[in-house]
């Protein structure tokens, strides 16, 4: 098979975007388009302020610059790009379905259907079509079914190219990619079209690292490695609650059980709970197919995971509600960060939003302050969970005011200024900064702090004064530290 001189993505979104750019900058003798139905999104990837691009990433906006224009392009027009292209990868989102068979459980597949009718529909030539976004087991034999039923004589290679990146690092992950997972058919032309997509990463990753299967274990792979990944986290928080009640230290148990060169010291970090796209999605989406092909007990093992994660989330913002005298009615409660992570704008299933939605059933005030999320964001974020509880703990009505309840703030002195109690969601590094001493100067008395991500000095904090709360640890030492 020829080299592959043309390229299009089809969705600009957090995977699509970043992914394209780099094997833009990588192989500038191919030409990458990326397109989007959503106009507004394509016009700020092409913005020249490059402080506007739709998704935050470190290190994404230099890629883009010097991509952008030589062989990188952002268009509306997918039928050109479909048409232009050798390789076209689908990265557009699948969501769970919070709709009819599978809902709150099954991805919801339809932008994939669609996607693949489109390209049976305009394509003028033979194509391999890449699945980038996260997909079921066997999803590739529905596209190929759709492309057969409808393309006429054109032939299609599909294949499957799972994501592995973690936003806030996915550039980084991108340039020096653990592994690049390619999976196709076995026969002879599906080898080629394979081997097509190992040449394009090639140009910049080693050979050992271009990892080659058949469609069903790439497909399933992805989804064993975000639930692996996020059972470490419930495992870890699990243990941080039995840390709290034995006087034990979390951070200090996970350091013991890391230094185990069978376990490692990766993803032991226990926090308020696991959020973004894919963690979530992926393991309900493996619970389903676990129940639909009738393998019950592993649907269980694995939705536990979930169920922990939730309880997690939940006991964090009943601590808050129990240490503040058992309500928090009119009271000011500052939120630090609504992301899921730091180093991203990206909010899906941020535990913010879960603790927030806690804390407004009990007609909390919260003051809100993230560096990279917008307000209007915010308040997407909340309507949606309205919409789609998630959880037994978000099952319970908001007061009809609830917006009224949620303040955004430009600066954070301003969200902490005579709050009540303070929670730190996202481990931006600046919170790590800022003037704690004049901060609880300005705070009702007593002036809780309640740390998330763990990432402030807890003994620190209590000196300033604070009642100090983090996860797997409670005040007791903190403040045993200090009379000391």
């Amino acid at each position: 098979m020829k080299k592959i001189t043309s390229i299009c993505c089809i969705g600009a979104g957090y995977v699509g975007g970043p992914t394209m750019s780099v094997i833009a900058q990588k192989c500038p003798e191919i030409k990458v388009t990326v397109v989007d139905i959503n106009e507004a999104r394509i016009e700020a990837w092409n913005d020249k302020d490059l402080d506007k691009l739709p998704v935050y990433e470190p290190g994404l906006a230099e890629v883009v610059d010097e991509a952008r224009g030589r062989n990188l392009f952002f268009s509306t027009d997918v039928d050109k790009a479909i048409q232009e292209a050798e390789m076209i990868f689908i990265s557009v989102n699948t969501p769970t379905k919070t709709y009819g068979v599978g809902k709150g459980r099954a991805a919801d597949l339809k932008f994939v259907e669609l996607c693949a009718r489109q390209i049976a529909r305009v394509a003028n030539g033979d194509k391999i079509v890449v699945e980038k976004s996260t997909l079921p087991v066997r999803t590739a034999e529905s596209v190929k079914r759709i492309l057969k039923a409808e393309a006429g004589e054109h032939e299609f290679q599909i294949l499957s190219n799972p994501e592995f990146l973690a936003e806030g690092t996915a550039i980084d992950d991108l340039h020096n990619a653990d592994r690049m997972l390619i999976g196709g058919d076995q026969d002879e032309k599906g080898q080629e079209a394979i081997q097509a997509l190992v040449d394009v990463y090639a140009h910049w990753l080693p050979k050992d690292r271009l990892i080659t299967t058949n469609l069903w274990s790439s497909e399933l792979s992805k989804l064993t490695a975000n639930a692996f990944l996020a059972q470490r986290v419930s495992s870890i928080n699990a243990i941080s609650a039995l840390c709290e009640r034995t006087g034990a230290d979390v951070d200090e148990v996970a350091n013991a059980i890391g230094s185990d060169s069978r376990i490692g010291p990766k993803f032991l970090k226990s926090s308020v709970g696991f959020g973004g796209s894919c963690f979530q999605k992926d393991i309900l989406n493996l619970v389903y197919l676990c129940r639909h092909f009738g393998l019950p007990e592993v649907a269980d093992y694995w939705e536990q995971v979930v169920a922990m994660n939730d309880y997690q989330k939940h006991r964090f913002a009943k601590q808050i509600i129990d240490t503040l005298f058992n309500t928090v009615s009119g009271k000011k409660i500052a939120f630090l960060g609504w992301a899921f992570k730091k180093d991203t704008n990206d909010t899906r299933e941020s535990a913010a939003i879960y603790v927030a939605h806690e804390l407004l059933q009990d007609r909390a005030e919260i003051h809100v302050y993230d560096p990279k999320v917008p307000k209007a964001q915010m308040f997407r974020d909340m309507e949606y969970l309205i919409e789609n509880p998630g959880s037994v703990y978000t099952e319970n009505p908001l007061p009809e005011n609830w917006r009224d309840l949620i303040v955004v703030h430009e600066e954070p002195y301003t969200a902490m200024d005579s709050a009540h109690a303070i929670a730190v969601l996202t481990e931006w590094d600046e919170f790590k900064t800022y003037d704690w001493a004049s901060i609880y100067a300005k705070m009702l008395k007593p002036a809780f702090v309640f740390d998330g991500r763990n990432i402030l000095d807890g003994e620190a904090m209590a000196e300033y004064g604070f009642e100090f709360r983090g996860i797997g640890k409670g005040l007791e030492k903190a403040r045993a530290n200090v009379e000391a």
